[in-house]
């Protein structure tokens, strides 16, 4: 925890201007792109990442998709996750976020920018209403991310099981999976020091539908956490 504190302090100049920017984009969204909304991030996670000693070793862009849509599909070690994937990809995106969690400064902010999709998880109608709007968005060329832990539990480089549920999107829009490997991403906000620290986001090879349109979402859930495991064991050992 003592790193959020610091970095709060450190990049609170430019934690006002990202909130100005987000009130902006939620106020009058026609004035501002998706693309310029995304690099405010990508300014501010930089700025964030070189204050608080924070380093992020990426691989794997080469197996992004050039064009079209797709779902990114990352395991879950902290609050970080979120920060360092979108670090690590130039192009806009967007995340499935619970409502309740996507409330808080900052965050709400955040989360405006990159146009996030906020579902509240104790309504079953608004759970299927937001999903449907999420397959119409992949449909039309938008870029997301899902966490198919759904929370993480402090389970550091160890994986949980993978919700099948999480897949159905990206199944419905019949678009590409790509699995994405978190590495030591818990230790970034998690430990209770500023030290330097490092963290790691691999992209691996994606599933396009002709890959997975036999399989069931609890298959392809299986088949995409093997994977993670397969490179986070592969770095980590």
């Amino acid at each position: 925890m003592l790193r959020i504190w610091y970095a709060i302090i450190k990049a609170f100049p430019d934690a006002l201007g990202l909130i100005r920017k987000g009130r902006e984009a939620k106020k009058h969204p026609e004035r501002h792109s998706v693309e310029e909304n995304y690099n405010v991030l990508l300014h501010y996670i930089e700025v964030l990442q070189k204050k608080a000693y924070i380093t992020t070793i990426v691989s794997g862009t080469e197996n992004l998709p050039a064009e079209g849509s797709y779902v990114m599909f990352p395991n879950h070690q902290g609050k970080y996750d979120g920060i360092g994937l979108i670090g690590a990809h130039k192009k806009p995106c967007t995340v499935v976020i619970d409502a309740k969690r996507s409330r808080f400064p900052i965050v709400d902010e955040f989360i405006t920018l990159i146009g996030g999709f906020r579902l509240d998880r104790t309504s079953m109608r608004s759970q299927f209403e937001g999903m449907s709007t999420i397959v119409d968005e992949i449909k039309a060329g938008r870029r997301f991310i899902v966490f198919p832990e759904g929370m993480y539990r402090k389970n550091h480089n160890n994986v949980l099981e993978f919700r099948p549920g999480a897949f159905k999107s990206a199944i419905r829009a019949k678009c590409p999976i790509v699995p994405v490997a978190l590495v030591d991403s818990y230790k970034v906000f998690e430990y209770n020091s500023i030290k330097p620290v490092q963290s790691q986001v691999h992209f691996l090879k994606p599933l396009y539908y002709e890959d997975y349109k036999d399989l069931t979402s609890q298959q392809i859930a299986d088949k995409v956490r093997e994977a993670i495991v397969e490179k986070i064991v592969s770095v980590v050992s």
